[in-house]
């Protein structure tokens, strides 16, 4: 194919394999019918619906679609107590369902997320998730586990509420579990690593792509009409949150106890010191009416000292039967008894208790989550009372209670936010670019797609190639169906580079150089099946020798573990992984610099490189610059830290280092020749050709970074005339 077909091949990136139903469930509202074809099409798909919208319908409708396609069972995993009620729902919706034991038949099974060790997943042709956002409040292991357990199915369904907007691990978490991307890449790809072991921060050139990448395989709402249909019949009752502050006496420990100061370190001890008071708050609302009520403890002490003082009182421990636990969650649901005492890890997820408009928090922590979660139990659609939040807090909790509105003001900032960009985008990147260019008598430099503007520079031109390819498909640098970081897969990356590489071949000069810098990339369990590295250097380097070049040599760059270490917190590098189980350690990435050669058999007609003579290039230099290995080449020695910081969204992800590029131009260039970049970047090539007096040209697609490079390379050359200025006025 020739390029332009190629580029049409990476315009939809999400594969559906799934399929169509003409006829669905009458039950079901047009919003929920809408959701339910797109998540069939596709076939692994998320519904992040706010709490009450109806997922339980939409899930139930999902899984006995794919029962009749596939003839085969599906299964439902639930959290605990949530069985019973998706059963009850299923007859009020003429579905079937029933508890997994060890079925075969084809059919909709359901069980709990604690059951899953005891789960044959190769009978089931889908999985659906309910609650999936309990993924994130499982271990690793867990959660390893059960993508692992399904990674083969064919069809997925995860249903949970709006995940949290700035939690961007959850979204990648589902993602992965749907085997749609590696969480590790999606990190990758769109986001940048701030201060701190696991802070991302979204690019801002991709957040578009981002959002849309989700819409093209997630729903996301928190009324039908954030997807354009009427909500007007889910406007939730008002939700009242009422604040108790209980004094305390103060704790004399040779000082006097400062007031709201309890931290995670303090936060149970200070529990434990309330708790009398705290409790007889509780006991005090819920006994004053007849009215249901739900009261969230943290400390199992609470629940014994509560129920002594709400005789009607039924509490859920953590260390009952799965059977009693149920039961008894069930039993609130239904009427059975008034007030249920329990803890949120128990009880936040999935439950209806719109039977219940009253909630007395006995005991806050630092997790608005878990607040948000506990809520929704009563204030979900379908609900009919105003929702009364009882917060009970000591006069020593002042900065938890601040800590909670200021993540629920977050919260729905956010919450808005990503429900506007995920439901107002198309997935796909933008197809074209507007070309321009800067012409001057040392510099040429375009913006657009190397591929495509590389067509306008003469065969053999180019004396020396200088650059850093994108790292396969690691980064999204643009937005641009162009950039060769929007790519899915190691393979589709050279299927594109390889257009470049040829046109490279054909403007260098016989026997002239091309330097190329690699580093080879980490690879992840999730995503391969193994944690490892990819030679990505050694692939690099066949696919260049692929179009004509001849192998001339290779330069190792020193990099300094330590700071790799910090930068990335592999396990790879950690000192307590190398005490632990040695074989998850290595050592640190290098990066190289691999030199290319263009050899047509016409040696007689080179033209030499003359550049270097005894006077200005010492026999010291030499020995140190001939060395296969740079030791000191400084990770700083950048144009970020020069004259490129201020870039808007984030600094150029993987610049070279200017003395590398210093070193280059000078051993394989004469003074006054043309040295070209196809990754101009922030101009770090051009820059150091100019300044070490060559010509540049330089092609860059991402327009940010075009005008940087523009400015960087202007500056020089400014500051070369000032220079030369002085030296002749002197």
């Amino acid at each position: 194919m020739n390029y332009t077909e190629f580029l049409q091949t990476k315009q939809k990136r999400i594969i559906e394999s799934g399929f169509e139903v003409k006829k669905l469930n009458d039950h079901l509202f047009d919003f929920q019918e809408f959701i339910v074809r797109n998540a069939l099409k596709v076939g692994r798909y998320a519904i992040f619906a706010d709490c009450g919208i109806g997922k339980t319908i939409m899930q139930l409708e999902w899984a006995h679609r794919v029962v009749l396609h596939t003839k085969k069972p599906v299964l439902i995993l639930a959290p605990l107590a949530v069985s019973g009620q998706t059963i009850n729902e299923g007859i009020k919706f003429d579905i079937e369902v029933e508890k997994y034991i060890n079925q075969i038949k084809p059919g909709i099974y359901i069980t709990n997320y604690e059951q899953i060790h005891k789960i044959d997943s190769s009978i089931f042709s889908g999985i659906v998730l309910d609650e999936s956002s309990i993924l994130k409040n499982f271990t690793g292991k867990y959660r390893i586990l059960l993508t692992n357990l399904f990674k083969l199915t064919p069809y997925k369904l995860c249903c949970t509420a709006t995940p949290s907007p700035n939690d961007y691990n959850e979204l990648g978490n589902h993602a992965e579990f749907l085997n749609i991307m590696d969480n590790e890449d999606m990190r990758a790809k769109w986001f940048i690593r701030d201060e701190g072991m696991n802070n991302y921060r979204l690019k801002v050139h991709g957040k578009v792509d981002f959002f849309a990448w989700i819409s093209s395989w997630a729903t996301m709402l928190t009324n039908p009409a954030d997807i354009g249909f009427d909500g007007h019949k889910f406007i939730l009752p008002d939700l009242n949150y009422i604040e108790h502050e209980i004094k305390t006496e103060l704790k004399l420990t040779g000082r006097l106890w400062n007031e709201g100061i309890v931290n995670a370190t303090n936060f149970n001890a200070e529990l434990r010191r309330s708790m009398k008071d705290r409790l007889m708050k509780a006991a005090e609302i819920a006994n004053s009416t007849k009215d249901n009520y739900i009261i969230w403890i943290k400390l199992n002490e609470e629940g014994a000292y509560l129920k002594s003082l709400i005789p009607d009182a039924i509490e859920v421990t953590g260390s009952e039967d799965y059977e009693v636990k149920e039961k008894k969650l069930l039993g609130f649901a239904n009427n059975e008894f008034r007030i249920l005492i329990t803890k949120s890890k128990i009880a936040q997820f999935g439950l209806n208790y719109q039977n219940c408009h009253n909630q007395i928090f006995a005991s806050l922590d630092f997790s608005f989550e878990s607040l948000y979660q506990s809520i929704r139990r009563s204030y979900r659609f379908g609900q009919k009372s105003n929702v009364n939040i009882y917060i009970l807090t000591t006069d020593t909790m002042e900065n938890v209670t601040k800590s909670i509105e200021r993540k629920e003001k977050q919260f729905k900032e956010m919450q808005t936010e990503m429900n506007k960009n995920i439901n107002s985008q198309v997935y796909g990147l933008r197809n074209e670019y507007d070309f321009k260019e800067v012409k001057q008598p040392d510099y040429w430099l375009m913006k657009g797609d190397s591929c495509i503007e590389i067509k306008r520079i003469e065969d053999n031109s180019v004396d020396l190639i200088i650059f850093s390819p994108p790292f396969s498909s690691l980064f999204t640098y643009s937005n641009y169906i162009h950039d060769m970081g929007n790519n899915e897969s190691h393979d589709e990356f050279f299927k594109q580079y390889a257009f470049l590489l040829k046109d490279l071949y054909r403007i260098l000069k016989p026997g002239r150089i091309m330097a190329c810098h690699t580093k080879d990339l980490a690879v992840y369990k999730n995503s391969s099946g193994y944690s490892g590295l990819w030679d990505f250097t050694g692939t690099h380097h066949k696919a260049v020798e692929d179009q004509g070049f001849k192998y001339h040599s290779k330069v190792t760059i020193w990099t300094d573990p330590v700071l790799e270490m910090q930068r990335t917190k592999t396990q790879r590098l950690l000192y307590k992984q190398v005490t632990q189980d040695s074989t998850y350690s290595g050592v640190g990435l290098p990066e190289y610099v691999t030199l290319f050669r263009k050899w047509e058999g016409n040696e007689e007609d080179w033209n030499p490189v003359t550049n270097i003579t005894k006077n200005n290039f010492p026999l010291d230099t030499w020995q140190k610059w001939a060395s296969p290995v740079w030791f000191d080449i400084l990770r700083t020695d950048v144009l970020n830290n020069r004259e490129g910081s201020d870039q808007g969204d984030e600094k150029h992800i993987a610049p070279l280092q200017l003395e590398v590029i210093n070193r280059i131009v000078n051993l394989w260039s004469n003074k006054r020749e043309v040295i070209f970049t196809p990754f101009l970047g922030i101009g770090s090539e051009a820059y150091m050709a100019v300044k070490n007096d060559r010509k540049a040209i330089g092609i860059e697609l991402k327009d940010s970074y075009f005008e940087v490079a523009c400015k960087n390379v202007r500056n020089i050359v400014e500051q070369k005339t000032q220079s030369s200025f002085i030296f002749d006025a002197e």
